[in-house]
């Protein structure tokens, strides 16, 4: 039972993820932590006391390791604001922002104290950081200087990254990366792509049929598995030669696969992820001209998905988060006949689905028989792990109090004009999900409009106030 002292809110349910067990509980939480898990019966005096109805599950808040907010700069696209309150009306309770597509970039320290003046005031969800490594911030202390500054590693592409404040990184600036990131054991995550391939992919008249860019076939040739796996086998020499750690993003080939398990079955320190995306669309069933689904590296055949679904199940996969990278929709749907349509070679290549991204992958492993158990582990506790945060992505005592009332049996049809984030658009328009997500909490206030700002986050170790 929980002791006498009054708490701010206590929720009660019948079915809770309590580290890592279904059971019956009471959760009492005070000063944005769960400080006691008693009997749904328990007798708690709280300011607050909420109890789930029956067809709803308490889970652990999602902590999203992979979001483009886009402020300050491209504001227009995203910001700060929207993509918080998006996250919340998705059980998003962390969001980790990217250092691109905003202006400027995550890459000195004085660029990420802009990204904390702005985050701060508007954020309804915690929000952390990651820094940058392009060629221009490489042996000068920057990255140093980043990570004491409490980033949570670094991203790099190894393929153009569609704007140009943000430069990819070639093969030796990559080793030279990982190994400047590996004196002070930071986290380097990698937009896997290998630019050779893509340019011997777009001289290829047979891989690539002229189509006028409107062909969504055209597209995937133009960005062929084999450029994500050599990307990929490019990451695993560096580490084999430094030591460090790297994480590889938005996996969408499963011919990488057998990359991954051999580097990690000789103990490399090698993480991967992939994204809603790629586990819910497929390319048998993307209509030329739809743009809204175009993403860098592409959405593949359904055979494809069927295999990255299996790797999220036997491990090789760790994670799942979104890569929420909006823009306008001008931009998403650039150079088509209409509003609706566009042209694959111009459109911005990003999808928008912060706000239903745990919903899209609850669904999908709904359909395979897999259990929702799983799915938070992949999308809260792992990314959690991942980042270094040990306090989210669990309820226990001790833990934050972030939490998620979800109606996992609720079926859903999605309409863009009723989503959070900025810009109406999306590929899961008029997608039938599961799940409702009924309440979200954060640091155990409700989030919404009228909610106080939720926490910068830095990692644990840096001892820098947040």
């Amino acid at each position: 039972m929980a002791d006498a002292v009054r708490h701010d809110l206590v929720v009660r349910a019948r079915r809770a993820w309590v580290d890592g067990v279904w059971r019956e509980a009471s959760v009492s939480i005070r000063d944005g932590r769960v400080v006691a898990i008693g009997g749904l019966t328990d007798e708690v005096d709280a300011t607050v006391d909420v109890t789930l109805p029956d067809d709803q599950v308490l889970l652990p808040g999602i902590v999203d390791s992979h979001v483009h907010v886009n402020e300050p700069g491209r504001t227009e696209w995203e910001g700060f604001a929207t993509a918080t309150r998006a996250a919340a009306a998705g059980g998003v309770t962390t969001i980790v922002d990217m250092p691109l597509n905003s202006i400027p970039p995550t890459t000195t320290v004085d660029a990420l104290e802009q990204k904390r003046a702005a985050a701060g005031p508007q954020s309804v969800v915690d929000v952390g950081f990651w820094g940058g490594a392009i060629p221009a911030n490489l042996g000068t202390g920057d990255l140093r200087a980043l990570h004491e500054a409490g980033v949570f590693g670094f991203k790099a592409f190894l393929s153009p990254s569609g704007v140009d404040e943000f430069p990819h990184l070639s093969t030796e600036q990559l080793h030279q990366a990982m190994a400047e990131l590996a004196v002070f054991d930071g986290l380097l995550i990698v937009h896997a792509e290998d630019p050779d391939g893509l340019d011997a992919a777009a001289a290829s008249p047979t891989e690539v049929p002229a189509a006028g860019g409107a062909a969504y076939d055209a597209f995937v040739r133009s960005r062929p598995d084999v450029v994500e796996r050599t990307a990929i086998e490019q990451v695993v020499d560096a580490l084999r030669a430094t030591g460090g750690r790297a994480h590889v993003l938005h996996l969408s080939s499963a011919t990488a696969l057998d990359t991954i398990r051999a580097a990690k079955a000789e103990g490399l320190r090698l993480t991967v992820e992939t994204c809603p995306h790629y586990l819910t669309f497929d390319a048998e069933h993307i209509g030329d001209g739809a743009t809204q689904f175009k993403c860098c590296p592409p959405i593949r055949g359904e055979a494809n998905r069927e295999l990255l679904w299996q790797a999220l199940v036997d491990g090789t996969i760790d994670v799942v988060a979104s890569d929420h990278s909006p823009s306008t929709r001008e931009l998403k749907f650039a150079g088509g006949p209409d509003a609706a349509h566009g042209d694959f070679d111009v459109a911005w290549g990003g999808i928008s689905g912060l706000e239903l991204s745990f919903r899209a992958v609850w669904t999908g492993a709904r359909q395979r028989g897999i259990p929702l158990e799983a799915v938070v582990g992949w999308m809260s506790r792992g990314t959690a792990a991942l980042v270094g945060l040990p306090t989210k992505g669990r309820i226990a005592v001790g833990a934050d109090a972030d939490l998620v009332a979800f109606a996992p049996e609720t079926p859903v049809t999605i309409d863009v004009d009723d989503l959070s984030h900025r810009n109406p658009v999306t590929a899961y328009d008029d997608a039938r999900l599961f799940g409702e997500v009924a309440a979200t909490w954060v640091g155990g206030r409700l989030a919404g409009p009228s909610a106080p700002p939720a926490r910068l986050l830095v990692r644990p170790d840096t001892g820098v106030a947040s």
